[in-house]
């Protein structure tokens, strides 16, 4: 089962959160970065609680809830989000700019979530293979927040939540690769190594 995690995509100088597990994206992020460019250009700002109140949106939401069931959580108190399914979440681009909804698009055609949910699943499977072959279990959590440093440092990252698409599928190489190593050399400090520097000499050979 996939753990939710708030990955965070930048748009127009503000992060947009999105949900792994549902792909819900913020309407709150979203309206902030849109009166962000709104402003800009010199445009009124932009009230999400009027829109949700106009009747074709109304309309939208009850097609949608009949097709996909829930397309909209309401946030309540301050630093709360309002998530929107990602078709709803198009329609509230559009309302606030045509700039926005091309933006949108991109994201949705992407997959960031995709490899951020497959490297969360090939973290697990590592973590198993890691476990039963480590002579030390007492040492095996210590071991992995090493390992996990270490995989952080290859993919160039400080921050998952704010990693690209290209970080992402190499932590999944990585994660997969010592997986497998583990099972083939018995030693862990080797698998380890290796499947990191390989991972990372297949990524730079490929150019991706």
């Amino acid at each position: 089962m996939k753990t939710q995690v708030i990955m965070k995509r930048p748009l127009f100088g503000v992060e947009i959160s999105q949900q792994s597990k549902t792909t819900f994206l913020s309407a709150t992020d979203l309206v902030r970065a849109g009166n962000k460019w709104r402003v800009n250009s010199g445009l009124g700002t932009f009230d999400l609680s009027v829109w949700f109140q106009k009747i074709g949106v109304k309309e939208f939401i009850s097609a949608m809830e009949k097709e996909y069931g829930v397309v909209k959580i309401s946030g309540r108190g301050r630093g709360h989000h309002t998530w929107l399914h990602p078709l709803l979440f198009i329609d509230l681009a559009l309302a606030l700019s045509p700039e926005l909804k091309i933006e949108v698009y991109k994201w949705l055609y992407d997959y960031l979530i995709e490899f951020r949910n497959d490297s969360g699943d090939s973290y697990k499977i590592m973590c198993g293979a890691i476990y039963g072959k480590i002579s030390n279990k007492s040492k095996f959590k210590d071991y992995m927040i090493q390992t996990a440093s270490r995989i952080k440092l290859a993919c160039g990252v400080t921050d998952w939540q704010r990693a690209t698409q290209k970080q992402l599928k190499l932590r999944d190489l990585i994660h997969n690769n010592i997986s497998l190593l583990s099972d083939v050399l018995g030693d862990i400090d080797q698998a380890v190594r290796i499947g990191i520097e390989k991972s990372v000499q297949n990524t730079i050979e490929k150019g991706e």
